[in-house]
């Protein structure tokens, strides 16, 4: 029996790799080409709960703003990105950044947050007044 060699143990490395890339190439996600496609693809009750808060941005933001897939979910841009939005399995989120976030900490208190995402359930959003005064503010710093 002859023993392993470091050229065995580089081919079989290779071999590793190569399998481990087929294994996930199939499995990936196709990133939505529009706001509309990313909507279309989630269950009810996130499409219905997304809609809405997707309503209460529209409302705030000027009429240039445009909407787009930005990190393979919809975004409002004006000058830049202002807010993310995305539908998961188990919640919504809403993105606005850490620093919309630090400021509407007393308001977001029963909701989860991080740095820069509050998590909330389609059974209990985000009220839409909440919504504008944080889009309003993300705006406001955005054109600063």
């Amino acid at each position: 029996m002859r023993g392993w060699s470091a050229i065995d143990s580089v081919k079989l490395s290779r071999m590793k790799k190569t399998k481990q890339k087929s294994k996930t190439a199939g499995k990936r996600k196709v990133v939505p080409r529009s706001v509309d496609e990313y909507l279309a693809g989630l269950p009810e009750p996130a499409r219905g709960t997304l809609d809405k808060v997707r309503a209460a941005i529209r409302s705030v933001v000027p009429r240039e703003t445009s909407e787009i897939i930005s990190y393979g979910i919809p975004a409002f841009k004006y000058k830049r990105v202002l807010v993310w939005y995305a539908g998961f399995s188990d919640h919504c989120s809403l993105f606005p950044t850490a620093s919309v976030i630090e400021a509407f900490k007393k308001e977001l208190e029963g909701y989860s947050t991080s740095k820069g995402t509050i998590q909330f359930s389609t059974e209990k959003p985000l009220p839409s007044t909440l919504i504008k005064k944080m889009v309003k503010e993300r705006l406001r710093q955005a054109v600063d």
